[in-house]
């Protein structure tokens, strides 16, 4: 923590709509201080998620970190956007753009480095919140830095369900597996990956809860508004204008850990083979393979407590 008592940490995004809820709710806990924000291709190319990260800082109306351009290609893959998801600019095509903020200049992977070379062991998190290529370059460029981390809280895996973009893969890991499992074998202390099932079932946003937040004011409106793609798909998947908020889920699972409700440390490999489960997780969750675990899978939140930090941190009365 800085002479505030607020703990800082890094925001690692390929900001799409759900990028920006998350985004916007760290910037409204007073808790914390986000010291810089990285951007990288995944939802969209890595100039797109770079303007949508400054047009959620303007909306946000809190202060105002730097946000600096990563890496806009994965390690090996070709892109797939999730255009379908977000939209073609990833927040729903409804004319958001930054008024006033630029990005500052220099590389995001080699910022976050100096930010982490310059503080003491454990005193920055780190939440990554789209592929993990630019930590995975971090890693193999300056590991002696990154291991002066904290906590790394990744929103990634299918946690111990089903895939999101194919039977068995998340879309973050599956975007670039191989960066993934850089980051999953790297050996760093705490590395916590938050599941797309953890933001699902009960945990997933009602068409009532949405109307709450989106009738509370301004920052409710953008948040709901820019998610507007992702609740006509979930008509079809779920039957209703649902919305599975899996970035902001694990942005509560970073700063409000008191909303988990499972989370376990487990040995852990990413399927990097040309085959039909490449980008998945494999969770060795009964313990078959001897080996060591490796990182935590959170694969469940308490909803009301994780509800409860969302009308917070977006000032829902």
């Amino acid at each position: 923590m800085d002479k505030t008592g607020k703990k800082k940490i890094i925001i690692d995004t390929d900001c799409g709509s759900d990028d920006a809820m998350a985004i916007a709710m760290a910037l409204n806990d007073p808790n914390y201080e986000i010291v810089m924000i990285s951007t990288v291709s995944g939802n969209v190319c890595m100039e797109q998620a770079t303007t949508n990260t400054l047009t959620t800082i303007e909306y946000a109306g809190t202060y105002e970190p730097p946000v600096y351009k990563g890496l806009d290609k994965m390690l090996l893959k070709e892109l797939v956007y999730a255009h379908e998801t977000h939209g073609k600019d990833g927040m729903g095509d409804i004319g958001l753009v930054p008024k006033r903020l630029k990005a500052q200049e220099g590389n995001g992977v080699l910022k976050m480095l100096e930010c982490l070379r310059n503080s003491e062991p454990g005193e920055i998190d780190i939440v990554a919140l789209g592929p993990l290529t630019n930590l995975a370059v971090a890693i193999r460029l300056d590991y002696e830095a990154m291991k002066r981390a904290g906590r790394i809280v990744i929103m990634g895996t299918a946690g111990l369900g089903a895939g999101n973009v194919t039977p068995v893969a998340e879309f973050n890991i599956w975007q670039d597996a191989e960066a993934a499992k850089i980051v999953t074998e790297s050996g760093l202390k705490e590395i916590i990956f938050v599941g797309w099932d953890a933001c699902l079932g009960d945990s997933m946003l009602n068409p009532q809860e949405i109307a709450k937040i989106r009738e509370s004011g301004e920052l409710g409106k953008f948040a709901i508004d820019c998610n507007k793609d992702l609740m006509e798909m979930n008509r079809e998947r779920f039957g209703d204008a649902y919305l599975d908020m899996a970035d902001p889920s694990a942005m509560a699972a970073a700063l409000y850990p008191e909303c988990i409700e499972r989370c376990e440390k487990y040995y852990c490999q990413v399927d990097v083979t040309n085959g039909p489960s490449y980008g998945s997780m494999l969770v060795d969750v009964n313990y078959f393979s001897g080996q060591e675990p490796n990182v935590y899978i959170c694969s469940k939140l308490y909803p009301d407590k994780y509800k409860s930090y969302i009308y917070k941190t977006l000032r829902v009365e």
